[in-house]
């Protein structure tokens, strides 16, 4: 292992820490270098105006080993950037979670699977672990054990959660053979090809078809083109897909672009949701079908849609929002091919380590900044607006319950008037104006004169709002969060956040993503969010940003008084 320096560096901007955090400053020259290279294998856990913190943990260092990054990048990084000598513990703790990934392997032999560790103590100790042992079938050898293929899964988890994540290496089965190709022109007639990034990343998940490839997560970020890549590895398997999704909407937009720039036919796709249950070769269904069911003891009946075909690939669109029932029945998936793509891994009920092991490693990560440096994306200015609370609100928010408070601090009425002036500084750019409370929105929609789209409006209305959109026939759209996945407004510039979900950096992807595709001219986009001073939505607005910190975009805060913007 290199030697760290030994004298300190004040021009760098880390301090890494003996608990495996690492503090750094946002001021130094060196910050953005270093927090590039630092996402690469730890997460960002804080960030304050000054001062951010990251933690390295045996997941992140995980998915940083099966994305390619290696040891001896990871330890460099930390000594090239640090203001201190890192501590030889934790470069030794490195190594430690980095050599455990791949100690343990599943593969096949004339029998079936075969569970096999790298020497005859961890043999051992997974053996006689109480969450593992249940899961192996026979002894084979001091290092090898056989493994039911429906335990392929669950072995994994419990794998993953004691320390030694294990390399599938069992392969897939084929699946329903279809011929899926990428058109070089779309049926609108506009040319079609594949961004670099794109291409890479599903040669990178297929892997040649090897036993390497075929499950893991891409992530990019929204405008980035998901779905294309999704598509892109489909004509790689070439075989009949199951696409889960987060509502009809996406759906419709998943067969639309599937119908515009494949070789797939109109009676090759299908749509299974609410309304809609129409299994075919290629079938896109919704996270909400799957997991429906009549009441609380009842089993889930359309999880049976996983068996209905002989599917050779499944794809988890927005994987970060994977509900638990789809986790349970993606275990015994696991010789089926599963792609994840999602614009972040952080799941707000901490399941990471479940999407690791189920659908499998981060296998591909093109950082926001990259892609907009490169104008795939729209650059984008951050800026959180602070105003103070009406006097005739501050004792009803004083004596609220917790969840009240939020409500209160969130339907602040001044934020309208601070929408105005957004909109006065943005005239001709289309906007989002984007909220959680329906009744906030409605009311605001109708001050401003604007149309509204709700989880009410039928799916015919919700269409033609957004085709008006697109088309610039209507300019400013007041939107409750059904807008936050998936929906198909490319063409947005600008988007005001007048209230968000609590503390969600899965909600803030979404919609700074909603702004994010490329545009004409200066290629820029503006993200607002306007949170009441002083409340608890300005505390939750702070773990939102942590998003947009990690993503590298900086985020400048402004303050307000008496309802208008203060120079």
């Amino acid at each position: 292992m290199t030697t760290s320096h030994s004298q300190p560096r004040p021009e760098n901007p880390l301090i890494v820490q003996g608990d495996h955090t690492v503090l750094v400053e946002v001021d130094s020259p060196r910050y953005e270098a270093a927090r590039d290279s630092l996402a690469r294998f730890a997460e960002l856990i804080k960030s304050p105006e000054h001062v951010h913190t990251y933690r390295i943990t045996p997941l992140s260092i995980w998915n940083a080993c099966a994305a390619g990054v290696t040891t001896a990048e990871i330890i460099q990084t930390l000594q090239e950037f640090s203001k201190y000598e890192v501590p030889h513990h934790v470069a030794t703790g490195i190594q430690d979670y980095a050599s455990r990934y791949g100690r343990l392997r599943l593969g096949r032999d004339g029998e079936g699977l075969v569970l096999s560790a790298a020497d005859p103590p961890l043999a051992e100790e997974i053996s006689r672990n109480k969450h593992v042992a249940p899961l192996l079938a026979a002894r084979l050898s001091p290092t090898d054990f056989r493994v039911e293929p429906m335990a392929r899964g669950r072995i994994k988890q419990a794998l993953v959660k004691i320390g030694f994540p294990a390399e599938d290496l069992a392969g897939y089965r084929e699946g329903e053979p279809l011929r899926i190709g990428l058109r070089a022109r779309t049926v609108s007639g506009l040319p079609f090809s594949l961004r670099h990034y794109q291409e890479d990343a599903a040669r990178i998940f297929h892997a040649g078809g090897s036993e390497r490839g075929g499950s893991g997560v891409i992530v990019l970020p929204c405008g980035a083109g998901k779905t294309v890549v999704g598509m892109a590895c489909m004509a790689a398997v070439e075989s009949s897909t199951l696409v889960l999704t987060t509502s009809v909407t996406a759906t419709r937009q998943w067969v639309a672009e599937l119908l515009d720039k494949t070789t797939l036919q109109a009676d090759q796709v299908g749509e299974y949701n609410g309304s809609t249950k129409d299994v075919r070769p290629v079938t896109v269904a919704t996270y909400n079908i799957m997991t429906w069911r009549s009441r609380e003891d009842a089993e889930f009946p359309h999880l049976k849609l996983f068996d209905e075909r002989n599917w050779g690939l499944i794809i988890y669109d927005e994987v970060h929002l994977l509900p638990a029932p789809v986790f349970q029945v993606t275990a015994g998936l696991q010789a089926r091919r599963r792609l994840g793509l999602t614009a972040t891994l952080v799941r707000e009920d901490n399941r990471e380590d479940d999407v690791f092991a189920l659908i499998g490693p981060k296998k591909v990560d093109v950082p926001w900044k990259v892609l907009e440096g490169e104008g795939w994306i729209a650059t984008a200015t951050c800026t959180e607006i602070r105003l103070p609370m009406p006097t005739d609100l501050r004792m009803p928010y004083a004596v609220a319950d917790a969840r009240q408070k939020f409500r209160i601090a969130s339907e602040n009425p001044d934020k309208l008037a601070v929408v105005r002036e957004i909109l006065k500084r943005h005239p001709g750019e289309p906007t989002l104006i984007i909220g959680m409370y329906v009744e906030q929105i409605k009311q605001m929609a109708d001050e401003l004169g604007v149309p509204v789209l709700t989880g009410l409006t039928a799916q015919r209305k919700r269409d033609a709002l957004y085709e008006e959109f697109k088309s610039g026939r209507v300019g400013v759209l007041a939107v409750s969060k059904i807008a936050n996945f998936a929906v198909d407004l490319p063409d947005a510039a600008v988007a005001i956040q007048v209230s968000g979900t609590f503390g969600s950096r899965q909600e803030e992807a979404q919609r700074l993503g909603r702004i994010l595709r490329p545009k004409p001219g200066a290629n820029q986009a503006h993200f607002y969010t306007i949170v009441s001073r002083d409340t608890v939505e300005q505390d939750f607005a702070l773990k939102r940003q942590l998003f947009l910190c990690e993503q590298g975009y900086s985020y400048e805060i402004r303050d307000v008084g008496n309802g208008s913007e203060q120079a």
